[in-house]
């Protein structure tokens, strides 16, 4: 295995597309306006929240971890802490996650964390329990929910998390709301993305883990389908940022996985990703992967989804695209040189939630 910070000329820099902190899943890095990046993650034994703060993402590596929230021993809030975020949010600093019961791992439901002061690290942390859904909406957190993840967009907050429907067969789903306030919704959800896809339905119909960037006018939506092994990987959907965000029809979803497992480099299964910048302003995605193939067991209690970082490309027209690299040598995804060759608004898969009125466009 190739180190992940090497030293360059005194200096430690991160090395992309391979381990760079060791089993920590759902990884989400944040460039404050302190200047400071922050880092949390899934630990393996999904008991906890944990942060870490450094200078620079090489950094991050190897700095202190600090547990500021630790899970229930009964009721709600108990088993599987799950993909926390950290976000300032309205002048404060909150942590997003899910979390299931001590006596039902599998009743999981979103939560929210508030920082008593401005230093996320050292500094109290409440609880403000699940988000409170808009007074018209009565379907949101009723079942299996987790993978919030919140974003501003021209003075508007929006909150996006994934949530199971169904009768018999479960299916994964993504939704979007407005936020009121750090903890409320304003608006009732509506259904952006569901597993329409081969790619989205291996082992479970899957549309979890949500990230945004927003670039070039636009907002790119990414997120994560099927089971959590080797055939875990990342979809996207765009929308213009001038639209209204909570019409379905304001996005367009990739037809093809836009990253994958690549198995002539030793890395699978990437998914639940995050952005950031680095010092240099650069966009970089944050993901986990395995470089194992093989998984004993559960693969979601296999302890080896790494975080790893990845630079993110920008095309001439505007939009992201994702490649693993080695060296000189660069390998596209196949889904994302097939994503290249869509015609122009590429798939849209998004539901309304009230009115499941699908809209699709036929690709060429």
């Amino acid at each position: 295995m190739k180190k992940t910070v090497i030293e360059q000329q005194g200096k430690c820099r991160v090395k992309y597309n391979e381990p760079w902190i060791l089993q920590r899943a759902d990884p989400f890095v944040l460039k404050a306006e302190d200047g400071f990046y922050y880092f949390t993650a899934s630990v393996p034994s999904y008991d906890r929240i944990i942060l870490r703060k450094a200078s620079t993402l090489a950094e991050l590596a190897d700095a202190e971890e600090v547990t500021v929230w630790t899970k229930h021993e009964k009721g709600i809030m108990g088993d599987h802490i799950w993909a926390p975020e950290l976000h300032f949010v309205m002048g404060k600093w909150y942590i997003y996650f899910g979390a299931g019961d001590a006596e039902n791992k599998w009743n999981l439901r979103p939560y929210i964390l508030e920082c008593q002061g401005m230093d996320p690290m050292q500094d109290a942390w409440i609880e403000k329990g699940t988000p409170v859904r808009a007074e018209n909406d009565t379907f949101s957190f009723e079942a299996f929910s987790l993978d919030a993840t919140v974003f501003e967009n021209h003075g508007i907050w929006y909150y996006i998390w994934a949530e199971k429907v169904g009768v018999g067969k479960m299916i994964s789903n993504l939704y979007i709301a407005r936020m009121s306030s750090p903890w409320e919704l304003e608006t009732a959800q509506v259904l952006l993305t569901t597993p329409d896809y081969d790619w989205e339905r291996v082992g479970y119909w899957v549309n979890e883990g949500p990230a945004v960037i927003r670039k070039n006018g636009r907002i790119f939506l990414t997120f994560s389908a099927s089971e959590t092994g080797t055939a875990y990987c990342i979809g996207m959907m765009t929308a213009d940022e001038n639209s209204d965000l909570t019409d379905p029809r304001s996005w367009t979803k990739s037809r093809y996985p836009v990253l994958e497992s690549a198995p002539g480099i030793g890395i699978y299964g990437p998914g639940h990703n995050s952005f950031t910048v680095d010092e240099n302003g650069n966009d970089i995605m944050v993901f986990h992967a395995r470089t194992e193939s093989e998984i004993v067991g559960d693969p979601l209690y296999n302890p080896n989804r790494h975080a790893m970082l990845m630079p993110v490309r920008w095309k001439e027209d505007g939009t992201p695209y994702f490649t693993w690299e080695d060296g000189e040598k660069r390998t596209e995804t196949l889904g994302g040189l097939r994503n290249e060759k869509e015609s122009e608004g590429g798939t849209c898969a998004a539901v309304s939630s009230r009115h499941f009125d699908y809209c699709r466009h036929k690709l060429q």
